[in-house]
């Protein structure tokens, strides 16, 4: 096991130094780890709390988006907005997924609380409570942790409990397969150099875990990432105007597709490094990599996400990752599912001043 240990140390070596300070930050942190062993619920207004409330929103999802597949998909990005907005396309994403273990990759909207970048956030939570009752940890999560450099990660429970983009995924997850394990991880802010080191250094030990294992990309092991398009408008975002088209209905459409040229041009068909590059110069700007340029809130955890999965899936099969569109939508072009007598509602409005996108996209 040290031995191994050492070749992902190698593969950072360039990096270490920068993120040196980062590293101790963690060794203090860890040492302190809370010792609750479960996840609670974060938002439960936009997301269920109760298998009834789960169960409502299924039974209330349009019959198009509730199709069975026989097709397996290896990796996907799935949106993480209330289920009033988006569930329908959540459903339909997730649909492919077939396998016991996710990798669940998630936006860490709070980390410039706890001063968090540049790592990879991890929790030591044993399970994370769900609208089914509970999902468990991976026992591979803490195999992996074991295996990667100090450097690349931080144990942070306050920042996973606080996040709510992976919760939002997870009873969908249960609702196909009450065995499904889960290897939760978040992204904050990070530049796409070590995105690119470090989504290097962590598939290279989840290839090793799987082999080790038997386990088969796709049937057994399968990458989730968790992000909404774009976030505009001109009002409701605090003190910032994201509306740089305007918001009439002919900017909201200029909105709309930015968005789905970027879906085509960077994150379908064959994936690449410079694909993905690309997306990450279009959401941050290149001269301050922890400033939006284009509000995608995954605009860390998509570009580590799909190089992560991509790259996996070149050390297992020698070959990229395919990438198609599931559905493109908003919370202002979709039909809405009604929860406001399930107890739930919505955390944000939906208006021509202020919407979000939603991106279903698969991988092969």
């Amino acid at each position: 096991m040290k031995t191994i240990k050492i070749q992902y140390i190698l593969t950072l070596s360039f990096v270490i130094m920068s993120v040196l300070c980062f590293g101790q930050q963690k060794d203090n942190e860890n040492s302190t780890v809370s010792n609750i062993k479960i996840r609670h619920l974060e938002d439960t207004i936009g997301f269920p709390q109760y298998k009834w409330q789960m169960d409502s929103i299924l039974s209330r999802i349009a019959a198009e988006d509730k199709v069975s597949t026989s097709e397996v998909s290896k990796a996907v990005i799935c949106p993480h907005d209330d289920y009033a907005y988006a569930a329908g396309l959540y459903k339909k994403t997730l649909s492919s997924i077939k396998a016991k273990t996710i990798v669940l990759v998630g936006v860490a909207h709070r980390a410039r609380n706890f001063e968090l970048k540049d790592k990879i956030v991890f929790g030591s939570f044993k399970e994370w409570k769900t609208a089914y009752g509970s999902i468990k940890i991976s026992p591979l999560r803490d195999k992996l942790l074991s295996l990667i450099p100090d450097s690349t990660y931080i144990v942070h429970n306050e920042m996973m409990q606080l996040e709510h983009s992976l919760e939002a995924i997870t009873p969908f997850l249960q609702h196909k397969n009450k065995s499904v394990e889960i290897i939760p991880m978040l992204v904050p802010y990070k530049s796409f150099e070590n995105m690119d080191t470090f989504s290097e250094v962590i598939a290279q030990a989840l290839a090793d875990l799987m082999k080790e294992t038997n386990m088969n990309y796709g049937e057994d092991l399968a990458v989730v990432i968790s992000s909404d398009a774009i976030h505009y408008g001109n009002e409701g975002w605090g003190s910032s105007n994201l509306a740089p088209f305007g918001v009439d209905s002919l900017g909201t459409a200029q909105a709309y597709e930015k968005d789905l040229d970027i879906i085509k041009n960077f994150l379908t068909e064959e994936i690449s490094k410079e694909g993905i590059s690309n997306f990450n110069k279009i959401t941050v700007k290149e001269e301050n990599y922890m400033e939006y340029n284009w509000t995608w809130c995954g605009r860390y955890s998509i570009p580590f996400g799909v190089l992560m999965a991509n790259k996996l899936n070149l050390l297992l099969h020698r070959e990229p990752l395919q990438g198609s569109l599931v559905d493109y939508r908003s919370s202002i072009h979709n039909k809405h599912i009604r929860v406001d007598d399930l107890g739930m509602g919505t955390t944000a409005p939906a208006k021509n001043t202020h919407w979000v996108g939603y991106a279903g996209i698969k991988y092969r």
